[in-house]
């Protein structure tokens, strides 16, 4: 029973390990914090000359972005990540490092709050809302990722632990303050340092404890919000002033100011006041059998009904008042999805603990295990799709690849979509000094390191023939915008979509005519295209598709997204 318990614990850690390993690139919502992680380890705090050192090696001072971003969370993981430097033998691996201890918080902090659940709702629902929030993708995917969101979900998870538990234990206990004053400490923390967002939750708790009589104002809730802004603000100020030179600097506040109330975030699209309710959180819990049965189970049976709704009536207020803002993306409200999956797997012990009683609760028990089944084929295909979106990572990688028996250095040019799909300086072959570089590779790998890379989005320059003039290879997602003599050397692809094919229909997925036509010696056969999805993908269709579904098939589409130039007028001649 031991070593059963300890297998479902590690269930959640090590399928957010392999969905890192999988996908191990980043996009541009993960760009800051990645890209700080790295300056931090690789050209250490840099305590003098501060603005010039920060100007010369810090990403953020060429690429500010529309709002300063905290330092906080970056920071943190540099410093955790630095003990083990010496175990690893590229920055490639201390990128991944970086994420799989984020991933690996994210997801002690889920496997913590599922102790509160068994606590509130019994052993069966613990195990239900492990294997339900195991099956799901968009927590699982994303535990491990740099964004603001993930650093706020370790605390916001932490913080439903803490108010889970409070709910129950009887309310006269004096332990049951202490844990909602963490919970309400933790989340104000969090709002204060990372996503501005939680305040609304915060809000939307305390209204409910207070209504419901579970809290003091005076004691409870007035400590929590003043002790968790004060320690929030003395992290976030400090440290951030200090990164981006300008002093007081609290960037949340900057953020909210510029997207709420300036209402700039409608820059980015809008979306109609049911998107959370009827898009987001059906993608999020994944599992339809969640939300349709499961819930409103644990909220009809007496004995889950109380502590079902004290989680579901906070969260699901969080949501709608956070609707009424006309931009929304999922990851705004992810926070909730530990404690919704908690009330499920309340709901699924109760029909699991039935399931000898009639054929209509083992009916109901079978359809639990093929919803899970589902889900995690579901999510093991969103996996494979999702790793296809990051062309400018995998070019990058295409590029050291090809250069790889060259001798010395190449100047390269990054377009808009590389960069934002994939590109960090962890990829990159920086030019010395590199402090904590150089313990990575060996003498002979530091002769080597040459490389000069260039992110220049400037309209003017890019219209100059003598900008381009300069560069070795160029990464574009046009190559028509590169002025002078470029050859093509190589085409990475990205997902663009599926394709339902109807019998008959051949499917797309030989070898891309395009590369053909440039008579690329090396062409881009499924496995380059595709990644392991195309050779599984390829088994599939040949044993289900003619057999099973009588030649109706869903094909995943793959289009051109960068291209790999060579500059002629510099004679590179390597082979390709």
């Amino acid at each position: 029973m031991f070593y059963s318990e300890w297998l479902l614990y590690l269930l959640i850690p090590t399928i957010i390990l392999a969905h890192l390993f999988y996908s191990p690139y980043t996009k541009v919502e993960e760009s800051f914090n990645i890209q700080a992680i790295h300056d931090i380890l690789i050209h250490g705090i840099p305590w003098s000359n501060t603005s010039h050192h920060l100007a010369i090696d810090f990403d953020h001072v060429s690429f500010p972005g529309s709002v300063p971003r905290t330092f906080a969370g970056a920071l943190m993981l540099a410093g955790l990540s630095r003990p083990f430097l010496s175990l690893l033998s590229s920055p490639n691996q201390l990128q991944l490092l970086v994420r799989s201890i984020i991933g690996l918080a994210n997801a002690a902090a889920l496997v913590s709050f599922s102790t509160s659940v068994r606590r509130a709702f019994g052993k069966n629902a613990q195990i239900w809302f492990l294997v339900f929030q195991a099956s799901q993708f968009h927590i699982i995917y994303y535990a491990s990722r740099t964004l603001p969101n993930s650093f706020a979900l370790l605390f916001s998870t932490l913080a439903l632990r803490s108010f889970l538990v409070a709910t129950s234990e009887p309310p006269n206990q004096q332990s049951v303050s202490k844990h909602y004053r963490l919970c309400l400490y933790l989340l104000t923390v969090a709002g204060v340092v990372f996503r501005s967002e939680l305040a609304i939750l915060i809000g939307t708790i305390t209204l409910y404890l207070v209504i419901r009589k579970r809290v003091s104002i005076p004691r409870t809730v007035l400590p929590a919000g003043l002790s968790g802004a004060a320690v929030g603000l003395l992290i976030s100020v400090p440290v951030d002033s200090f990164f981006w030179q300008t002093f007081p600097l609290w960037p949340e506040w900057t953020a909210f100011y510029y997207n709420t109330i300036e209402g700039h975030s409608t820059d980015w699209g809008t979306s109609p006041w049911h998107f959370y309710f009827l898009n987001a959180l059906p993608r999020l819990l994944l599992n339809p059998v969640t939300y349709l049965l499961c819930i409103p189970l644990s909220i009809a049976a007496p004995a889950t009904r109380q502590r079902s709704l004290d989680l579901i009536i906070p969260l699901l207020g969080f949501v709608g008042l956070y609707s009424f803002l006309p931009h929304k993306e999922w990851r705004f409200i992810i926070y909730i999805i530990p404690g919704l999956t908690a009330v499920a797997g309340a709901g699924a012990s109760w029909i699991w603990t039935r399931k000898v009683k009639s054929q209509f609760y083992r009916f109901l028990s079978l359809a639990l295990i093929a919803s899970i089944l589902a889900s995690f084929a579901a999510s093991t295909a969103l996996l494979a799709i999702s790793s296809l979106n990051y062309p400018g990572g995998a070019a990058l990688a295409r590029l050291h690849q090809i250069t790889d028996h060259e001798q010395g250095s190449f100047r390269v040019h990054l377009d808009n979509l590389a960069c934002q799909t994939g590109i960090t300086r962890f990829l990159e072959k920086h030019n010395p000094p590199q402090s904590i570089e150089d313990v990575l590779v060996g003498p002979h790998d530091l002769a080597q390191k040459g490389w000069v890379y260039d992110k220049t989005e400037d309209p003017s320059l890019l219209l100059d023939p003598s900008f381009w003039s300069k560069f070795d290879f160029v990464l574009a997602e046009k190559p028509e915008k590169a002025i002078g003599k470029w050859q093509v050397v190589d085409i990475v692809y990205g997902f663009a979509g599926v394709r339902i094919l109807r019998p008959g229909e051949e499917s797309g997925r030989s070898a891309p005519e395009a590369l053909e036509a440039l008579g690329i010696s090396e062409p881009a056969d499924e496995t380059r295209e595709y990644g392991a999805l195309g050779k599984f993908s390829s088994a599939l269709e040949s044993t289900v598709r003619y057999r099973i579904t009588r030649g109706w098939w869903a094909e995943v589409k793959m289009e051109p997204r960068i291209r790999i130039l060579a500059n002629l007028d510099r004679r590179y001649e390597g082979t390709w």
